[in-house]
């Protein structure tokens, strides 16, 4: 998973680079809030930052606000880095958007913890807004017919909204996006084409005796 990290303090920055390489991760590191936030609002921006409150020209609590109000399919993780003592920023940041936060100087386990519990809940998003992709490309090749349609009990035509009679497929086709070929049925053929071709066949053997004779 790609990790943003911002962090103004060198140190904790590297700490928190070190541990993330060695459990597998790939590491985007930012230095303020400003970079931060530059890096975040790009297509493909990493899914799961770690912010520090406290920072140069931007603090995290500003980055969680911009990025939730930034509309995203799958929504980024966000924890924030706060001093032991620092409850008031932290109220602030999850009002902010936040998902989480560590405090400084943090514990590898509980760190290692909290980002494995963002990568659980991306994991679902990532599931969620795939199944719904793929609901809205099926709802988009749906088109259905809907109410009562006036046919004809004769010859099958169906009346439209402007009291304009249509053959069935061409009022279907108008009002979806089915396709008409057409064939014969079964019970057509012998009730209707069957008796047909007899009637020509005995006519053209009618006219051929008849030929025959004036011979």
């Amino acid at each position: 998973m790609r990790i943003l990290i911002a962090e103004d303090d060198a140190v904790s920055r590297r700490a928190l680079e070190a541990k993330l390489n060695r459990w597998g991760h790939e590491v985007t590191v930012t230095s303020d809030g400003a970079e931060a936030w530059d890096v975040l609002r790009r297509d493909g921006a990493p899914l799961l930052a770690i912010l520090d409150v406290e920072m140069p020209c931007m603090g995290g609590i500003e980055v969680c606000r911009r990025v939730r109000e930034t509309p995203r399919s799958v929504s980024p993780y966000l924890i924030l880095l706060t001093a032991r003592s620092g409850k008031e920023g932290v109220v602030l940041g999850l009002e902010a958007g936040a998902n989480d936060y560590v405090a400084k100087p943090f514990d590898p386990a509980e760190l290692r913890a909290r980002v494995n519990a963002g990568l659980q809940m991306l994991g679902l998003q990532i599931n969620l807004a795939e199944r719904v992709r793929e609901l809205e490309e099926a709802l988009s090749q749906v088109k259905q017919l809907q109410g009562l349609l006036p046919i004809c009990s004769y010859c099958k035509s169906i009346r439209d909204d402007s009291n304009y009679w249509q053959r069935v497929e061409s009022y279907i086709g108008k009002h979806s996006d089915v396709q008409f070929s057409h064939s014969i049925c079964p019970d057509c053929y012998e009730q209707v084409v069957q008796p047909q071709l007899d009637e020509m066949k005995r006519k053209q053997e009618s006219e051929q005796s008849g030929v025959r004779l004036s011979d």
